[in-house]
């Protein structure tokens, strides 16, 4: 009822939403604004699935997010590459402080043929690091692409794999894809495509402490530190934590409510969209 009330408050904001599903108690309710497809590209709200596939080689003992990138994928490092890059920590990707001075290998708005190769990491360990890692926030897409690849070394499988068998399954997901790169590898800063009934129970997962349906798929640690290192998950308020994507994706929970909230939308207004958090905010 919560939900269903909510909707007409949503519909007069004006925004162009396509879908919205909302989880509490262990329901999960959805609403269709208009026709669309079942499942539409979340874009960078595919980070902080990235950034939970992370989470899990962590809580298996397989990454530490401490050290240097460097440790798991010394052998794809070019030689001339800046000496920095021995250096850059797991977590300085998951933060975006790897030392760009600059966003770059973003598929949604750059013409990926005009690309000077096909090798999109050697792309990234050949871009300059202006600052030291650490030092200086500049977001890019590059840095999860970096993320994608790391897993796919540590984990053996690539991330869509990965996190199918680790996340999607266990979860129930209904149907997902993934944007890949020309060497077949996911992109992992964007590209995946999932309905907003699916997309919420990661909010879910991350609201319920690495719980779902009785089973632990994450630790508590990781969710602690995810959350207090920001790792992909920012406060939208005070109480509601979340990520989003371009042209309004986003994935929320509420820290003391105890629900979820994800949708799809085409939007480029961005106070609109801080208006429908506080919408959901004030009114659930």
């Amino acid at each position: 009822m919560v939900f269903k009330n909510l909707i007409p408050l949503v519909e007069k904001i004006g925004i162009n939403l396509y879908d919205m599903a909302f989880y509490q108690d262990g329901q999960i309710q959805e609403h269709r604004f208009q026709l669309c497809n079942n499942c539409n590209n979340c874009y960078s709200v595919a980070k902080a699935f990235l950034m939970t596939a992370v989470g899990m080689l962590q809580d298996d003992g397989l990454i530490d997010v401490k050290k240097p990138i460097s440790f798991y994928m010394s052998s794809l490092i070019p030689k001339d590459a800046d000496p920095a890059w021995q250096v850059a920590t797991v977590e300085n990707a998951l933060t975006h402080k790897l030392g760009f001075n600059t966003g770059f290998l973003d598929i949604d708005v750059e013409d990926v043929t005009a690309y000077p190769t096909d090798d999109y990491l050697d792309m990234v360990f050949r871009h300059p690091l202006h600052y030291l890692p650490g030092q200086q926030f500049q977001y890019s897409d590059a840095a999860f692409y970096l993320v994608s690849r790391l897993i796919s070394c540590v984990s053996g499988e690539n991330v869509d794999v990965f996190l199918k068998r680790r996340l999607f399954k266990p979860m129930g997901f209904r149907e997902s894809a993934w944007s890949c790169c020309p060497r077949n590898y996911p992109i992992g800063a964007t590209g995946l495509y999932t309905s907003a009934y699916d997309m919420v129970k990661l909010p879910a997962l991350y609201m319920q402490k690495g719980m779902w349906n009785g089973e632990r798929l994450l630790s508590e640690q990781w969710i602690n530190r995810a959350i207090g290192n920001e790792y992909e998950l920012h406060p939208r308020t005070p109480e509601l934590i979340g990520k989003g994507g371009m042209y309004g994706q986003m994935i929320l929970f509420h820290t003391e409510k105890h629900y979820a909230i994800a949708w799809h939308a085409h939007n480029t207004d961005n106070e609109k969209i801080q208006q429908l958090i506080e919408c959901i905010d004030k009114n659930i």
